[in-house]
């Protein structure tokens, strides 16, 4: 009787798929996470919040919470082929787990809330600039001289996304200036920062290849 071969995954099969399955993970997250606490805090009929940081003081905090930590893990957990990946992805780890545990201010700020408020601030910013820095940059990266047409889409949705994270962070920026009390009841923080979120998402669900794969199934 012939035994039938059977097929193992080697130790490099198994660590690519190690990594798409990380990167499909964040960028599911991404993807999910203002839909989650927009409709979630609806249905729980509590209500709209003027950010995406704002329904810290929500029901739905604890997803936000745990959502953003399970972030940070994932990328502290990422390894890149380069150092500066490392390094990107551990800064933007911190990042995440600093968006979780210093919560912006509260309606009716007291003692150290600024201090926390403004170390909130500087989490998300240097979050999603670790984060459009790699879909500018590290994503779009290739050894071959001769990348696929499916890895030149894929370089066309990383700069897109890229692009689009950086477009709110200066609308954000600059929302002093350009809304005032009576456009404030539109929301202008709660949209710009839920698109900037669901393009960091669908820019790791691109690396993932879960989109555009040059392997589809």
């Amino acid at each position: 009787m012939v035994a039938t071969p059977t097929h193992r995954s080697s130790p490099h099969q198994t660590l690519v798929h190690s990594y798409l399955f990380l990167r499909r993970a964040i960028g599911v997250i991404g993807l999910g996470l203002p839909v989650v606490l927009i409709v979630g805090n609806l249905v729980l009929g509590d209500g709209m919040r003027l950010s995406i940081s704002g329904y810290y003081y929500s029901e739905v905090r604890d997803l936000m919470v745990g959502a953003m930590c399970a972030v940070g893990v994932f990328l502290f957990s990422y390894r890149g082929y380069e150092p500066i990946d490392n390094v990107v992805s551990n800064i933007a780890a911190v990042a995440a787990v600093g968006v979780a545990i210093f919560p912006t201010a509260p309606a009716h700020p007291m003692g150290g809330d600024g201090l926390v408020s403004l170390l909130h601030l500087v989490s998300s910013v240097v979050f999603f600039l670790s984060l459009a820095y790699f879909s500018l940059v590290l994503f779009r990266r290739s050894d071959d001289p001769t990348p696929t047409p499916a890895k030149r889409a894929r370089n066309r949705v990383y700069l897109a996304c890229g692009v689009i994270m950086l477009a709110c962070l200066g609308l954000l920026a600059a929302s002093v200036w350009l809304f005032d009390a009576a456009t404030a009841g539109m929301r202008p923080a709660l949209w710009l920062e839920s698109i900037a979120i669901v393009a960091f998402g669908v820019s790791w669900l691109t690396k993932g290849e879960a989109i555009l794969s040059d392997h589809p199934n």
